[in-house]
């Protein structure tokens, strides 16, 4: 396959994260890469797509920042483009949380290698816990792993109450690619848990190299594949349609767009309901088209990526 997609975060601080914006823009524009990328006060996270070759130029200028020397790139192969656009904006942090001063450049959970997380996950005196939010555990998570029925992981700290009955345990936590579980584990360890640990790297990490055993279902990823496959070991689906509860992990978004609703849908109630999550979305007078996929992405008339640098404007400007 041509095309690479690249998943990495870095916490470390950026002194002028506008500054900083402006000058990895023009960088992604250098070497045709789509995706999203986010600069904060706090450090970078991004997924981006782009040929091989230009990928790899990408990851040898981003490390070659001492800021980013620690950054590790999470790779995987794609037959083209997984984005339609280029974004690469400034925000307060770089996963959205109510932990703004959490800083896990100072202190995070103990960081497991993929192979070290898999041979702790099912002793006694071990709980996993999947930090992400309900769409994506829904699709697919690691056995035996507690879910925290969240929305947002802004709710984490809301959640704190259903961890205190395993304080006494150790605490490992996990992640798409790993930049949530570091303000997660991070907090945990100020609440006063002392055994905290995450999956460094996160479930893409874990499947690349340890083949994914015993994660159920599909992993969520945020591009147009929308879901990859992670273990190639004991596959499984665990996910069922909203609609006839049969088995899928097909995801898509409600045809209304005021449900707007994230969730599996089969090919066969996907076509009968023209991509609607219920039969009062599927009457209501705004849905959209549906073309098969249900995935709506925002139209814009003559895009180019260069519209990022000068139709940009700063937060609160």
């Amino acid at each position: 396959m041509d095309y690479r997609v690249l998943l990495y975060y870095c916490y470390t601080p950026i002194e002028d994260p506008e500054a900083f914006r402006t000058e990895h823009h023009r960088l992604c524009l250098r070497l045709n890469l789509l995706g999203r990328i986010i600069v904060a006060h706090e450090g970078l996270n991004g997924t981006v797509s782009g040929l091989a070759a230009d990928c790899e130029e990408y990851m040898r200028v981003v490390k070659a920042d001492q800021r980013f020397a620690a950054l590790e790139f999470k790779v995987d192969e794609s037959a083209e483009h997984t984005f339609q656009k280029l974004h690469v904006r400034v925000k307060p942090e770089i996963v959205h949380s109510s932990l703004h001063h959490v800083r896990p450049h100072e202190k995070t959970g103990q960081h497991l290698s993929p192979q070290e997380f898999k041979e702790l996950k099912d002793r006694d005196d071990v709980v996993v816990v999947d930090v992400r939010s309900d769409y994506e555990y829904n699709v697919g998570r690691f056995k035996n792993a507690l879910t925290l029925d969240m929305e947002n992981f802004r709710d984490f700290p809301e959640r704190l109450e259903k961890l205190k009955e395993f304080k006494d345990k150790k605490i490992l936590t996990y992640c798409t690619g790993g930049v949530k579980c570091e303000k997660a584990s991070a907090y945990l360890l100020e609440q006063g848990f002392e055994n905290v640990y995450q999956l460094h790297g996160g479930i893409i990490k874990y499947g690349i190299e340890t083949g994914g055993e015993d994660f159920d279902g599909k992993c969520y990823v945020f591009d147009n594949r929308v879901t990859v496959d992670v273990n190639r070991i004991n596959p499984s689906v665990i996910a069922q349609c909203h609609h006839c509860a049969t088995p899928s992990d097909r995801m898509i978004n409600c045809a209304n767009p005021h449900c707007n609703a994230h969730v599996a849908m089969c090919e066969t109630c996907g076509q009968q309901l023209e991509g609607a999550c219920s039969p009062a979305c599927y009457e209501h007078p705004d849905k959209r088209p549906y073309d098969g996929t249900g995935t709506y992405p925002k139209l814009s008339n003559h895009y180019n990526p260069e519209q990022g640098l000068l139709s940009y404007r700063p937060p609160g400007a």
